[in-house]
């Protein structure tokens, strides 16, 4: 089981959401999906997981290691709705990476809202997105 992927930019921050497992077999397509976001994007990335039914540890690191990416390019991460099945638990050498509630309560803290125009906003997903065209 993988995970399917959908990357928004909002202004000046990008929110990646993600469905399905975040285990071994997922691992790979997240990092390119954070690659993607790292290519189109500017300011924090929050990542979505409304829609995530769980992660393992190999996915826990994956996400780890995203914070190490982007900080070194300059940007955070940042987790909304993290699955009931337990908390990011971040290496030593980690980057604060900030929890919300959910998507709404990160787009708070921001100070941004999801409400511009679908038209207005950018937005890339893979094939397998839930209620994707």
């Amino acid at each position: 089981m993988t995970i399917d992927w959908r990357y928004t930019v909002e202004e000046n921050l990008g929110v990646l959401s993600v469905a399905g497992y975040l285990g071994p077999d997922g691992v790979h397509r997240f990092t390119g999906a954070v690659g993607w976001a790292l290519a189109r994007g500017t300011g924090p990335l929050i990542v979505d997981l409304t829609d995530l039914r769980g992660w393992s540890a190999e996915g826990q690191r994956a996400i780890t290691e995203a914070a190490r990416r982007l900080a070194a390019g300059g940007r955070s991460l940042e987790l909304a709705a993290i699955p009931p099945d337990g908390s990011l638990v971040p290496e030593g050498d980690s980057p604060p990476v900030p929890v919300h509630a959910d998507l709404t309560a990160a787009l708070a803290a921001h100070h941004a809202a999801h409400e511009e125009p679908a038209e207005a906003r950018h937005e890339w997903r893979t094939t397998g997105w839930p209620g994707g065209q």
